[in-house]
């Protein structure tokens, strides 16, 4: 249970990163690539949330 809950701290750090990263400064290539991490690290935070719904508030602001 340890491991699962350090998994799930890493990506809301990862993700709460993103969220926090000046996009208007970036070119349209590299904005794109942020949008594309920021949406495949959610699609696997909704998966790896544990199904008793325990992590439903581990997930980063939008």
């Amino acid at each position: 249970m340890e491991q699962e809950f350090k998994q799930g701290y890493r990506m809301h750090r990862i993700l709460s990163n993103l969220n926090r990263l000046d996009v208007d400064r970036l070119d349209d290539a590299d904005r794109e690539r942020v949008e594309t991490a920021r949406d495949l690290l959610e699609e696997v935070n909704l998966l790896t949330r544990p199904s008793d719904g325990a992590g439903a508030n581990a997930h980063a602001d939008s």
